[in-house]
């Protein structure tokens, strides 16, 4: 089942993900989706927050891959885009069992290396309102089917 959100501001979507973040558990893997400028640093600013990190987060863009340890859980951040779908020699993988969340930015681009149990949050602009993003979540998934009947 999917769910349909829609947020009219930065702090609408950060609202988002703090409130999936509250729901958390260890070995939690978010998959963000969407064009540029639609919102996935932003939600995953707003969820690292809610996990007390206390680094400014950025978009791991050229670093592909930014660990945060200083909150409840660690964060791992990806910036998958430029992998160009080429990600067998980074262990991507290995980061799905280490007892924290994982949050993949362009997850769309390497499908083969995402669990099969996973939240995927798709991110799309609207042409009416530059403000405006309709959010779809999916969970994949018996937690993840729990924690959207939970929060949303």
């Amino acid at each position: 089942m999917d769910y349909k959100i829609t947020t009219y501001s930065e702090e609408e979507t950060i609202e988002l993900a703090q409130n999936i973040e509250s729901e958390k558990f260890p070995n939690m893997v978010i998959c963000l989706i969407g064009d540029l400028g639609t919102g996935k640093t932003i939600f995953t600013k707003g969820f690292a927050k809610a996990l007390e990190i206390e680094e400014d987060v950025t978009s791991p863009t050229f670093n592909i891959i930014k660990e945060y340890t200083t909150g409840e859980l660690p964060l791992y951040h990806m910036d998958v885009y430029r992998l160009d779908g080429k990600a067998a020699d980074l262990g991507i993988e290995e980061y799905y069992n280490k007892k924290g969340i994982t949050i993949i930015e362009w997850a769309d681009m390497i499908p083969d290396y995402l669990p099969d149990k996973r939240l995927e949050v798709k991110f799309k602009t609207s042409d009416e309102d530059e403000n405006k993003r309709i959010i779809t979540i999916t969970p994949y998934g018996r937690k993840y089917e729990e924690l959207c009947e939970a929060v949303l």
